[in-house]
C-alpha cells in the first residue's frame, strides 16, 4: 500500500511539475534539460564551434539543448559536433552522432574517434547516475565510480582548457568527490539548479582546465 501511494504521490508531482510542462511545450525529452540550460547560461559553456560529448546521453534532452545552442550553420545544420554515448538506445536527434554502448569498451572508443577525427572534446557532460539502492555507503561508492569513469574520459579525451559536467549526490562520500575534482581541475564549482527537485540531493559539479592532461 505504502508503495501505491508513494508512487501516486510521485506522478501527482510530476504531472504538475513546471519543468515537465515546459519540457512538453518546449519539445524537450526530460525536464533535465533545464538544470543544463540554468548551469549554460550562468557559466557559458556551450558555444557554436565546440566539441560536445554527452556521457548517458538517453532519452537526449541535454543533447536536444546542446544541438540548439550550436544550431544556426546556413542551410542547416549545426556549428560544432555533439556525441551522445549511452547504454540504452536513444531517439535520433539532428546532428547528434549517437553511439550505443559502454565508452569503456574499445569497439566503442573506436566509433568515438571515427567521429572525433582526431580533435579533442571542449565540454564533457554526463548526467549519468547508477541505480541507489538507499544504503549510504554502497551509493557513495556506486556515484564515486561512475564520476571516476567520467573524469578519466575527460582526462583522456578533453583538451586541458575544457571543461567536465558531472551529477553526483550531496550526503555520504560528496566531500571526497569536491577534493577529487580539485585535484584534477583548477576551477571548481558546485551547482544546485532551481529545476533540481527539493527533495534532491543532486548537485552538478563542474571542473574547467585539467591540472594534469593526458
Amino acid at each position: 500500500m505504502a508503495k501505491n501511494k508513494l508512487n501516486k504521490n510521485w506522478l501527482h508531482d510530476h504531472i504538475n511539475d513546471p519543468y515537465v510542462k515546459l519540457a512538453q511545450k518546449e519539445g524537450y525529452r526530460a525536464r533535465a534539460v533545464y538544470k543544463l540550460k540554468e548551469i549554460d547560461e550562468s557559466e557559458k559553456l556551450i558555444r557554436p564551434g565546440q566539441v560536445i560529448v554527452d556521457l548517458g546521453c538517453t532519452p537526449g534532452s541535454w543533447a536536444q539543448y546542446a544541438r540548439n545552442k550550436l544550431a544556426g550553420k546556413e542551410g542547416g545544420g549545426i556549428h560544432g559536433t555533439i556525441i551522445g554515448l549511452d547504454m540504452l538506445p536513444m531517439e535520433p536527434i539532428a546532428d547528434v552522432h549517437f553511439i550505443q554502448g559502454d565508452f569503456r569498451e574499445e569497439s566503442i572508443l573506436h566509433q568515438l574517434e571515427d567521429v572525433l577525427e582526431g580533435r579533442k572534446v571542449d565540454v564533457v557532460l554526463s548526467d549519468m547516475a547508477p541505480n541507489l539502492s538507499g544504503v549510504a555507503i554502497t551509493d557513495a561508492a556506486r556515484v564515486e565510480h561512475i564520476i571516476d569513469l567520467a573524469i578519466e574520459f575527460a582526462q583522456a579525451h578533453m583538451k586541458p582548457s575544457g571543461a567536465l559536467l558531472v551529477k553526483c549526490f550531496n550526503g555520504s562520500g560528496y566531500t571526497q568527490l569536491l577534493e577529487k575534482f580539485r585535484q584534477e581541475f583548477k576551477i571548481v564549482v558546485s551547482k544546485k539548479p532551481k529545476a533540481s527537485r527539493d527533495k534532491s540531493s543532486e548537485v552538478f559539479l563542474l571542473g574547467k582546465i585539467l591540472k594534469n592532461p593526458a
